[in-house]
Parts: C-alpha cells; structure tokens; sequence
C-alpha cells in the first residue's frame, strides 16, 4: 500500500470512528430530553460517514451542499445507493438547518426517533460501501 492511499484509509477510518462516536452522542442528547441538539448531532453522523465515502473517492469540498448534491448525483441517481439513503440525508440536513437557525421552534420524540434510524441505517448503508469496513 502506498502512502497516499495509507493517508486516504486513515482519514476514511477516523470519519467513520466520528459517525459513530455521533450515534452515542445522540443517545446521550436524547435521554436528556436535548431534542435539537439530537437534530444537530444525527445529521452530523450522516455528515461524518458522507465525508468518508468523498475522502474515498477523491471528492473534496467544504460545502454541506455541494457534498449531498455530489453524493446524490454520484450514488443516488446512478443507484449505487437506493433512493432512500438520499432522501434521510437530505431530510437530516433540512431540519438541522431549521433546528440550528429558526427561532421557536420544537421537535417531536416520534421525529427524533425515526431521524435516529436514519442516521444508523444511512451510516451502515456508506459503511457498506467503502473499501475499509
């Protein structure tokens, strides 16, 4: 193995070992009723193992959109990745959007929990398909 690629599963590991770190984060937020930090932290997991597939692949940027935008592109529409995985990363990212900026405004247990799913199966999902597991 070169240097470089050495270089490259490093930092695809520590994303992944981030991603994961985030799911007991959320937990943690969760059982003490920290609702939008959850919201904050669960599309922060999502991030953290979409970083990892792009560091994968050579795909750089430091735009949360662009980043969806080329995953979307890259995996969605070409169906390596089925449809869903998109639509939970953009919904994640949507609402830590709205949580993080909008004044007032509260999120549901039932919203937490299933954005909580989200957030595994999607880190499970991009596991799936990076070269390291």
């Amino acid at each position: 193995m070169n240097k470089r690629s050495e270089e490259i599963d490093n930092l695809v590991r520590y994303r992944i070992q981030e991603a994961e770190e985030t799911i007991e984060d959320v937990k943690l937020l969760i059982d003490n009723d920290r609702l939008r930090a959850a919201i904050n932290r669960i599309y922060y997991g999502m991030f953290y193992a979409l970083l990892a597939l792009a560091i994968e692949h050579e795909y750089e940027t430091s735009k949360h959109a662009q980043l969806i935008g080329w995953f979307n592109k890259e995996f969605i529409h070409t169906k390596k990745i089925e449809p869903e995985y998109g639509k939970m990363i953009n919904k994640a990212f949507n609402r830590r959007t709205k949580g993080d900026y909008d004044v007032y405004i509260d999120f549901e247990m039932e919203v937490i929990s299933e954005m909580f799913n989200d957030m595994k199966n999607f880190i499970a999902r991009i596991k799936n398909c990076l070269s390291i597991h």
